[in-house]
C-alpha cells in the first residue's frame, strides 16, 4: 500500500487473477472519495485561518494549493469575505495577492467591501477600494435589469389579500436585517406578521429566502411548532403570517424571571425537544440552525407551553442515511448559541440544533445566558476553542447536567438526539415534584 493507502503497480500485479473486474471501478470511487474529503478539508482550513487571523497559515495553503483563494463555505463566502468582515489586513492582502476575486458575492450578494463597511472596518474599506472593490450588499440585484419572477408562482389557498390585514392597532413585535414582525389583526384573529421591507421586496436573493421560509412552513404541523396561517406573495410588501403567541419570547421571560426551578425548566425543555425531535425526523430534516431563547416562543402569560418559532435560516435537508454529515459550513445562526463546527466553518448536521439546545437549557438553569461576560462573537470563539460554561446554580440536578456536557459535547457524533433528549427529560421529570399547572399539557 503507498501512504495514501491507494495499491501501487506492483502490489496489484501480484493480486490473483480471479479478483472480479469491478473492484477497479471501487478503488477509483474510494480514490475520489478521499480526494473530495480533503478538498472540503481545505476548504474548512483556509476559512478557519482567515477568521483566525493567522496569515502565515494562509498563506501555506495557499501556496499548496492556489485554487482554495476562491473557496467558498455553505453561504458562499470566501476566505476575503471573512478577512474584511473581521478587518484582518495582512490576511486579506495575502488573499489578494494570491488572485482573491474583490468583488466576490456571497448568497446574499454581499462583497467582502459590503461586509467590511457593515462592521466599519475603516482600514479594511480603503484596502478594498484600493483594488477595486464595489460594494453591493442586501439590496444590489436591484441593479439588474431582468425583473423578479413572483416569490410562488402558483395562487395557493393559503394566499392572504392584503386587505384582510388590519394594521390599525398594530406593534411592532420584532425587527430583522429584512425587514419587522408586527402584531396585526386577520379577519379579527390576532396575528404575528413579518413584513419584508418595501426596499428589499424586489432584491432576488430576499425573495429567495421568503419563498424558502414559506414554503417550509406550509409543511409543518405540530403542537410545538409555531403554525403558519398565510402569506402575502402576490402584492408588496411580502407578508409571512403565523399565530400570534401572547406570552412573548423566552429571551425575555429569561430576563425578567432570572434562573428557573428545575421542575420548570424541564418541562420547557420537553416542550422545545418535543419541536426539535419533530423538525429532525428523517428522511426530511429540518435542521432549524438558529435555535436560541429569541426564537422559542411562550404561548401565553402563565409560560405553560412552548412553541419553536422562525424559520428564515431553517433548512430541509433529504436524508439517506441517518450517520450523514451535510455539505454545509459557515457561520449561520447566532454567535452565543452556535455549535463550535459552524464557527469553525466546518461540515455539520442536525447536531448543530442540539448544541444550542443544551446552551438554551444551561441559560434556563442559570438565569444568565451563557458566558454572559463575553461579547457574543468570543463567547463563539472560547467555545470553539474547547471551553464551556461553568455551573454555578446550586439547584443543576446530576441527571441534567451530565444531558447538558453530552449535549454540547465537541465532536457532534457523541450529542443524543431529540428523541433520547425526551426519553431522559421524562426519567428526570418524574423524579420531580410536580408542578400542577404543567398537568395539563403534560398527563
Amino acid at each position: 500500500m503507498s501512504s495514501d493507502g491507494s495499491e501501487t503497480a506492483g502490489t496489484a500485479g501480484a493480486k490473483e487473477s480471479s479478483l472480479c473486474s469491478s473492484s477497479a471501478p471501487a478503488v477509483a470511487g474510494e480514490k475520489e472519495k478521499q480526494k473530495e474529503k480533503a478538498r472540503v478539508s481545505r476548504t474548512s482550513l483556509i476559512l478557519w485561518h482567515a477568521h483566525q487571523n493567522d496569515v502565515v497559515a494562509v498563506r501555506k495553503l495557499l501556496e499548496e494549493d492556489p485554487s482554495l483563494v476562491q473557496a467558498r463555505d455553505y453561504d458562499s463566502r470566501t476566505p476575503l469575505h471573512v478577512a474584511s468582515l473581521h478587518g484582518w489586513i495582512d490576511v486579506a492582502k495575502a488573499l489578494i495577492e494570491f488572485g482573491a476575486d474583490v468583488n466576490a458575492q456571497d448568497r446574499w450578494k454581499n462583497t467582502p467591501l459590503a461586509d467590511a463597511e457593515g462592521a466599519k472596518k475603516h482600514s479594511m474599506i480603503e484596502l478594498l477600494k484600493s483594488y477595486g472593490g464595489s460594494s453591493y450588499g442586501q439590496t444590489g440585484s436591484h441593479f439588474e435589469p431582468k425583473p423578479v419572477a413572483p416569490p410562488l408562482p402558483n395562487k395557493c389557498d393559503w394566499e392572504i389579500e392584503p386587505s384582510e390585514l388590519d394594521f390599525s392597532n398594530s406593534t411592532i413585535i420584532g425587527k430583522g436585517s429584512f425587514g419587522e414582525i408586527l402584531k396585526a389583526y386577520w379577519r379579527g384573529t390576532p396575528v404575528a406578521v413579518k413584513r419584508i421591507l418595501p426596499s428589499l421586496s424586489d432584491d432576488r436573493l430576499v425573495i429567495q429566502d421568503f419563498r424558502h421560509e414559506v414554503n417550509l412552513l406550509v409543511k409543518l404541523r405540530h403542537p410545538n411548532i409555531v403554525q403558519f396561517l398565510g402569506a402575502v406573495t402576490e402584492r408588496k410588501p411580502l407578508m409571512l403570517i403565523t399565530e400570534y403567541l401572547r406570552g412573548g419570547d423566552l429571551h425575555q421571560y429569561l430576563k425578567e424571571k432570572g434562573s428557573l426551578s428545575p421542575s420548570t425548566a424541564v418541562n420547557f425543555a420537553l416542550d422545545i425537544a418535543r419541536g426539535m425531535a419533530y423538525l429532525h425526523n428523517e428522511p426530511n430534516v429540518i435542521i432549524h440552525r438558529d435555535l436560541k431563547p429569541r426564537n422559542v416562543l411562550l404561548v401565553n402569560s402563565s409560560a405553560d407551553h412552548l412553541k419553536v418559532g422562525d424559520f428564515g435560516l431553517s433548512k430541509l435537508i433529504k436524508v439517506q442515511n441517518s450517520h450523514d454529515v451535510y455539505k454545509m459550513t459557515g457561520e449561520t445562526g447566532s454567535y452565543r448559541y452556535m455549535a463550535p463546527e459552524v464557527f469553525k466553518h466546518r461540515r455539520y448536521d442536525k447536531k448543530v440544533d442540539v448544541f444550542s439546545f443544551a446552551m438554551i437549557l444551561y441559560e434556563m438553569l442559570e438565569g444568565d445566558p451563557p458566558l454572559a461576560n463575553y461579547e457574543p462573537y468570543e463567547a463563539a470563539k472560547y467555545v470553539a476553542e474547547g471551553h464551556r460554561p461553568s455551573f454555578r446554580a446550586k439547584g443543576y440536578l446530576p441527571d441534567l447536567r451530565e444531558l447538558t456536557e453530552q449535549c454540547w459535547a465537541a465532536d457532534m457524533s457523541h450529542r443524543p438526539s431529540f428523541l433520547d433528549i425526551l426519553k431522559r427529560l421524562e426519567k428526570i421529570k418524574d423524579s420531580l415534584p410536580a408542578d400542577h399547572h404543567w398537568n395539563i399539557f403534560n398527563p
